[in-house]
């Protein structure tokens, strides 16, 4: 289990790299379609601010996360979902990015406070604090992600790093939920993972001796298992049926699967 504080250093690190990106956009940049179908970048943002602001409230008043946010997620979730959307689309770009800076801060702040091993409630099972602080790594990677390609045409890279692990890790613990959100039985058997870092180093999870694999970059894993790109369009390896399945399904956000990318959109 990482340590919290170095979780949390790696989590400022994504997002000041998002900031970087988008900061100096002009209105016209902020409204560049991204990836996602409906999504510019702006909605990108408004939708990290809007679940750092969230996570806020279930880490400092549960009670109320519960009380109030789960109900109305349940009652209308393509609606809760697009309030983000919405808000962020209401707002001029400068509160648009004060709004997403307050919010990641005070989601620092808030969970730098409370023990490693507390449970928090979230919109599906409570999770660790550390796991929801990965959780959030990821999500801000992802998105940035879609920015990063919405803004490539203009010339915007993103350059990986090993704060990859975190969201490979993710990946591989939750092999067996992306079968549940993709109403399929999880078949028998594990899949051994091996990959290349960016820093050159080999990640590794499973036992050596199964026959069902995955292999290749960890940029290539990672972006397939946030579903931004489709494994075909990767330099991934799946050897085995198990690995083959992985890989299509595979996804490390809770919620439905969604559209993810087609093979040859960025082939």
């Amino acid at each position: 289990m990482p340590d919290l504080a170095d979780l949390l250093a790696d989590l400022d690190a994504e997002n000041d790299v998002l900031d970087g990106l988008v900061a100096p956009l002009d209105p016209d940049g902020w409204a560049r379609p991204t990836p996602a179908p409906g999504w510019d970048v702006a909605a990108q943002i408004g939708h990290l601010a809007f679940f750092d602001e969230k996570a806020v409230l279930a880490a400092t008043d549960p009670d109320r996360f519960v009380a109030e946010e789960l109900p109305a997620v349940q009652a209308d979730p393509e609606g809760y979902m697009a309030a983000a959307v919405g808000r962020a689309h209401a707002m001029a770009v400068a509160d648009l990015l004060a709004w997403w800076r307050d919010g990641r801060r005070a989601f620092r702040a808030s969970f730098a406070a409370l023990d490693p091993k507390a449970k928090v409630p979230w919109y599906g099972p409570p999770m660790s604090v550390t796991s929801k602080v990965t959780s959030r790594l990821m999500e801000t990677w992802a998105h940035g992600q879609d920015v990063v390609d919405a803004l490539a045409p203009l010339g915007a890279t993103r350059e990986p790093t090993d704060r990859l692990r975190h969201i490979a890790h993710l990946a591989v613990r939750t092999r067996g939920f992306a079968y549940t959100a993709n109403h399929r039985a999880l078949p028998d058997g594990d899949v051994r993972v091996e990959l290349a870092a960016p820093s050159g180093d080999t990640w590794t999870w499973g036992d050596p001796a199964l026959p069902d694999r995955v292999s290749g970059p960890a940029l290539d894993f990672c972006l397939v298992m946030t579903r931004r790109r489709h494994h075909l369009d990767t330099a991934l390896v799946a050897d085995g049926p198990l690995a083959v399945e992985w890989l299509e399904i595979g996804q490390t956000f809770a919620g439905p699967p969604g559209e993810g990318r087609r093979p040859g959109q960025f082939a």
